[in-house]
């Protein structure tokens, strides 16, 4: 046993294999982490949460080859998740870390009470580690502090604009600026992603650009249409950063972080299930 998962009360040992030493110190650099659970939008058998790193994908497993009970990590979602049962029909290639060293039919139970509850309360969680070595630090960043900053507020609480777009009652219809604003820094995420994936193989000052203008239009969406403030003040400080001489490597990753938690958060407000439900009934 390597790794602990904890939620609803029970805990669940991981063992960690002994490929993917990259993405297993990332993690390990992040350990230990407070977890909000997600339900699955589309492909099935797994919860996840948010990994606070990004690293590509290392060892190229396809998604649809691991295992029940696979502790993996998905870039371009950039979740750490466990499955339960063969995933749906998808393309994604993913790393994966390890196993679950427990019944996987337990995950299954927990994962159906997210499924109903997602939307009306956060699944809390933890990962720690179990009896390891010590892993080396990471380094310090080289961006500016207030960047910096910002991205570990936004990692440790829910902004209080995400909380808004559900507890505000002056909007005539919120379901529209939270599904906006989700699917807005959904998009954001993956997009700097794809930049990223570009780097060393294309124009750098186009590359920024590229950046700036996507998180300028996501920041201005957020603010102009969700009645949003200072996430996307965040995306502007961010957008700005792409045009000053900062690594471009460390501010794209920065970038991914930011766009991913707010992604992250905004989704854990939505009740997938009951809407899932309800749009069946309508179609019916």
């Amino acid at each position: 046993m390597d790794l602990v998962f904890t939620a609803e009360g029970q805990s669940w040992p991981i063992t960690l294999t002994e490929g993917a030493p990259r993405t297993r110190n990332a993690l390990l650099r992040a350990l230990p982490l407070d977890l909000q659970l997600h339900t699955p939008k589309i492909a099935g058998s797994h919860i996840f949460w948010h990994a606070p790193f990004v690293e590509d994908v290392e060892g190229s497993t396809h998604v649809l080859d691991a295992k029940a009970g696979a502790f993996l990590y998905w870039p371009v979602r950039q979740f750490l998740e466990i499955t339960f049962a063969p995933l749906q029909a998808e393309t994604a290639h993913v790393t994966v870390l390890g196993q679950l060293d427990a019944p996987v039919e337990s995950i299954a139970a927990l994962a159906a009470v997210l499924k109903n509850q997602q939307g009306r309360r956060i699944l809390a969680g933890a990962l720690r580690q179990e009896g390891m070595a010590d892993t080396p630090p990471s380094p310090s960043s080289s961006l500016p502090a207030d960047l910096v900053t910002a991205r570990k507020i936004l990692w440790t609480d829910m902004p209080q604009d995400v909380r808004q777009l559900t507890r505000s009652r002056a909007l005539m219809h919120p379901v529209g600026p939270v599904f906006m604003a989700e699917s807005e820094t959904r998009v954001l995420h993956e997009l700097l992603w794809w930049i990223r994936g570009a780097i060393g193989t294309r124009d750098e000052t186009v590359l920024r650009q590229s950046a700036a203008i996507a998180l300028d239009k996501t920041a201005t969406r957020l603010r102009d249409f969700c009645h949003m403030d200072t996430t996307p003040a965040l995306l502007f400080r961010l957008a700005a950063a792409m045009d000053e001489t900062h690594s471009f490597s460390d501010l794209i990753d920065e970038a991914i972080l930011v766009a991913g938690r707010a992604g992250a958060w905004i989704d854990l407000l939505i009740p997938w299930n009951d809407l899932n439900e309800a749009f069946r009934t309508a179609l019916d």
